[in-house]
């Protein structure tokens, strides 16, 4: 990971406005090279509601008739595969313990951070609360929900800041979205104590929220441009899932207009997916970070396809945003690192160090070529299934499916973080 340059961050020195003024429909801000083959058609923006037009609570990433549905099909495949790879995940069972830290730290034993990194204790505990939530949910023991709120209920109570150098920008983003989401999934069970959930939000608020806003708004002084696209798009995730968790609608709208309109950083969907391919069946797009390497070019597009569902859940179809572009992202991805076939390359020059030193990225990035992800059965079932999107077109998509299904979760991927920067269980989840 490269770090940004003379900066310094802390969980407990950020400070910001709770309460945000929603953006104006300005066009966005280009800044670098961005090239968009449909620039000429016009755009269709998302129109952001005000802010005291209540969020709804449908789950976080999956809803009521989600799960109606899903507890009709556990006896069939893929569903058959998909729960009993979560049910034999050993964070999904109710005899996990909770170990939250007072500091959470990523970028530790550095001049920012003394201590080391600890990280691990939010990955794996924020990822049994998910997976024994989805068990809850589908089987109505509420010893699950139990545990489940047990875990969130101890980092509440325990955890003070996050903390690091740089790096921190990751752990308040990645970790941030997936405990909102975690939270907003067990919103609904009646064993949450009223006191301890507006404890939890409060919590999410003081913690995560100020890492997540100063970013995106000030990246650390450092050209905005610099930091990748997944920096970006982890923290829109955590603010737009703490947003949903906390009912703030100002928040949730900073967030999709900052993707659809005014990010100054590479988290602006222009940004994320420079390049489209439309004159090639199946239509791609070239990512910001292909021409890095394939580790981070798939999670950019694991994180904005997340953020996706959590608009999608609100009403708002960033899915189909300028003609389906995240899907062309999807198929572009997919295509090299699932059928491993060369896909084309534009030349990217993007902001190497924090000032405006660029350098030029002339090859796609082979390195970790083939890296998988629990992603593939939440686009594909989106595209193919709810928008109905023809075979044709989803081509390479569909290949990720098939090549990871069922998929699992935190626990199921290696221990290091990467294998916990999805939530995952898309094939029992999503597959319809």
């Amino acid at each position: 990971m490269k770090y940004l340059k003379n900066s310094f961050i802390s969980g407990t020195v950020l400070t910001c406005f709770l309460f945000m003024v929603s953006c104006s429909k300005s066009a966005g801000k280009n800044g670098s090279s961005v090239t968009d083959s449909t620039a000429t058609v016009k755009i269709k923006y998302i129109d952001t509601l005000a802010p005291s037009v209540a969020l709804k609570h449908a789950g976080g990433l999956i809803n009521g008739d989600d799960i109606a549905r899903i507890k009709s099909d556990t006896a069939t495949e893929p569903w058959k595969s998909g729960w009993a790879k979560l049910c034999t995940n050993s964070h999904a069972q109710t005899t996990y313990t909770a170990s939250p830290t007072t500091l959470l730290i990523r970028g530790g034993n550095s001049v920012e951070q003394p201590l080391p990194d600890n990280y691990s204790h939010a990955m794996n505990d924020v990822a049994a609360a998910y997976q024994l939530g989805i068990r809850w949910k589908i089987t109505g023991d509420a010893t699950y929900a139990q545990t489940a709120v047990n875990i969130l209920n101890a980092w509440s109570r325990t955890c003070t800041g996050v903390s690091g150098d740089p790096n921190v920008a990751l752990g308040a983003g990645i970790y941030g979205y997936e405990f909102a989401v975690a939270g907003e999934q067990l919103r609904d069970y009646t064993g949450w104590a009223a006191a301890d959930f507006a404890k939890y939000q409060q919590w999410m608020l003081n913690v995560f929220y100020p890492i997540n806003y100063g970013f995106l708004s000030g990246h650390f002084g450092c050209n905005p441009q610099h930091t990748w696209s997944n920096w970006d798009l982890c923290n829109l995730a955590s603010l737009m899932g703490i947003g949903i968790l906390t009912d703030n609608r100002s928040m949730y709208n900073y967030a999709i207009n900052y993707i659809q309109k005014s990010g100054l950083g590479n988290g602006y969907i222009f940004r994320t997916i420079p390049f489209i391919y439309d004159s090639i069946t199946p239509k791609m797009a070239q990512m910001q970070e292909s021409g890095r390497d394939q580790g981070h070019a798939t999670l950019s597009l694991a994180l904005l396809t997340t953020i996706c569902q959590l608009a999608w859940g609100q009403g708002d179809d960033l899915w189909g945003f300028n003609n389906n572009m995240v899907l062309k992202a999807s198929e572009y991805t997919a295509k090299y690192n699932i059928a491993f076939l060369d896909v084309p390359y534009t030349s990217y020059s993007w902001y190497s160090r924090c000032d405006n030193t660029t350098e030029q990225l002339p090859a796609i990035g082979s390195a970790s070529r083939g890296t998988l992800r629990p992603m593939w059965a939440m686009i594909y079932n989106h595209y193919a299934k709810i928008k109905n999107v023809t075979a044709s077109n989803l081509t390479y998509t569909a290949m990720g499916v098939q090549r990871t299904q069922p998929e699992g979760g935190g626990g199921d991927y290696g221990s290091n973080s990467g294998g916990f920067d999805q939530l995952g269980f898309g094939t029992l989840l999503y597959s319809r």
